[in-house]
């Protein structure tokens, strides 16, 4: 029986052009997606886009667009990352399609008959770039050490809240069921003492006549949903929540997501699906961030790293490489230009690009044919998979390489005769061919170039699948 396999990103805010910071989350989550792909999964593949709340609202006017205009055209830019980096999603969704709305006030309408949503008057500081209460012990000089540009709001108003102060040991009791749950496991440490600490019921409304830009509130027609509130729903409604026969067979799911989302995916989302009478998700990687030359990436040090720039420059799957190979799994990591084309030109031109050129060449001139195999190799590098170890894996790929490298050098077929010569090279295919295979989640352009060339019964040379940049 086919496993059905669900993996998802978060859904990106579309204030902003993407870059290379969710460049990155999308690209593993495709790693992710292709894998399972490989060993017969059934998988379904979801992203999107966050569109509603403050920020965005804010960012219209400005504009002097009306915000579903506004979403629309960032929408636009989000998607051509599918063709741009060779996204394998099978499907996409955004918060403002009426299928997300009518999950999201669904949800709503089970956590309100649980009693996990109640009315009342509070007064808070509130960052609009994270779009997040704020405690006094969290700002710096009274702004988000994040988004220190901004002006802190204080809210005084009406609204409902979530008594997320009910899960604390629901989930706690989770945690301990579930060890794997999150990944890296210092993370899971982080949530596991947040939540020990004590939670806090948290707001999930806002007064329309302030905010309009949100989904309505059910029977209430003064409020709109908070946007986090909203959002998190994405990874259910998805799968066509709240009707049964998708959600049933794929939730619960992997989700993908960065260290900046660790409250709001591994705890406010779980004690939501607690609420809602739902399974909770099967596992979240959290992954970190990426700095541009040691420095924080910021619109006002102008570092924002461009990802179709770089796939125009480069092509797609020399960033794919970068990022999966030079960012660590679980840690930030760093872009430079510089590092970007000494990795190229040693891994990806001098290294897999060299060797499969001059073994097909050598095969061509040889004249060498070979069987057909079909029979796929063991996948050596799955325990990284399924820990998510994407540099680690790729780590594995390349000794690979590294070791057919040194043995072509060893063997010196070009200087046999063609019947000796034959010999050894008919020995290297089996290899390249393991190579080309296990480089299809990673590459998968670069690794179907290579299963045409070598898949025989005759092999010819072709150009360089990564030729040297300077």
């Amino acid at each position: 029986m086919t496993n059905k396999f669900y993996i998802t990103t978060t859904a990106p805010y579309v204030n902003a052009p993407p870059h290379i910071g969710f460049a990155l989350e999308i690209i593993q989550a495709d790693v992710i997606a292709r894998y399972h792909e490989l060993i017969g999964d059934d998988v379904f593949f979801n992203t999107g886009t966050d569109e509603h709340g403050v920020k965005i609202y804010r960012k219209a006017l400005e504009a002097k667009k009306s915000p579903q205009a506004y979403v629309d055209a960032y929408a636009a830019k989000f998607d051509q990352l599918k063709p741009a980096l060779n996204l394998s999603y099978n499907h996409s969704i955004r918060t403002t399609d009426p299928k997300h709305i009518a999950a999201a006030q669904e949800f709503w309408r089970r956590s309100y008959k649980n009693g996990d949503i109640y009315k009342k008057f509070y007064k808070i500081k509130y960052c609009s770039g994270c779009e997040l209460e704020k405690t006094d012990s969290e700002l710096e000089k009274d702004k988000c050490p994040i988004h220190p540009n901004l002006n802190i709001d204080t809210i005084e108003e009406e609204n409902y809240f979530f008594r997320f102060s009910k899960y604390q040991k629901p989930l706690l009791e989770f945690y301990r069921q579930n060890p794997q749950f999150v990944i890296p496991q210092y993370r899971f440490n982080e949530i596991i003492s947040f939540v020990k600490r004590g939670l806090e019921d948290f707001s999930v409304s806002r007064l329309k006549s302030k905010m309009p830009w949100g989904i309505d509130v059910p029977d209430d027609p003064e409020q709109v949903m908070y946007v986090w509130f909203d959002a998190l729903i994405y990874y259910i409604s998805s799968t066509g929540w709240p009707e049964k026969k998708d959600f049933d067979g794929y939730w619960p799911g992997v989700q993908v997501a960065g260290k900046d989302n660790l409250r709001q995916q591994t705890a406010i989302w779980q004690a939501m699906l607690m609420s809602a009478g739902l399974p909770n998700s099967k596992q979240i990687y959290i992954h970190g961030f990426i700095s541009v030359n040691g420095q924080k990436i910021s619109k006002s040090l102008g570092n924002v790293v461009d990802p179709y720039a770089l796939v125009k420059t480069y092509g797609t799957d020399a960033v794919r490489y970068y990022l999966l190979r030079e960012i660590p799994s679980y840690d930030d990591g760093d872009y430079s230009e510089r590092r970007f084309k000494e990795l190229y030109n040693a891994d990806l031109a001098n290294g897999l690009g060299n060797l499969a050129a001059r073994v097909a060449k050598l095969c061509e001139t040889n004249r060498v044919t070979v069987e057909e195999s079909t029979k796929p190799p063991p996948l050596s590098y799955k325990n990284h998979m399924d820990l998510f170890e994407f540099n680690l894996a790729l780590d594995d790929i390349w000794q690979y390489i590294r070791q057919l490298d040194v043995q072509v050098n060893n063997d010196e077929p070009w200087k046999l005769n063609t019947e000796e010569a034959t010999k050894r090279l008919v020995t290297y295919i089996p290899t390249i061919r393991s190579i080309g295979y296990k480089l299809q989640p990673f590459l998968p352009e670069t690794a179907g170039k290579i299963l045409e060339q070598f898949k025989g019964p005759t092999i010819k040379a072709q150009s360089p699948l990564f030729p040297r940049i300077t």
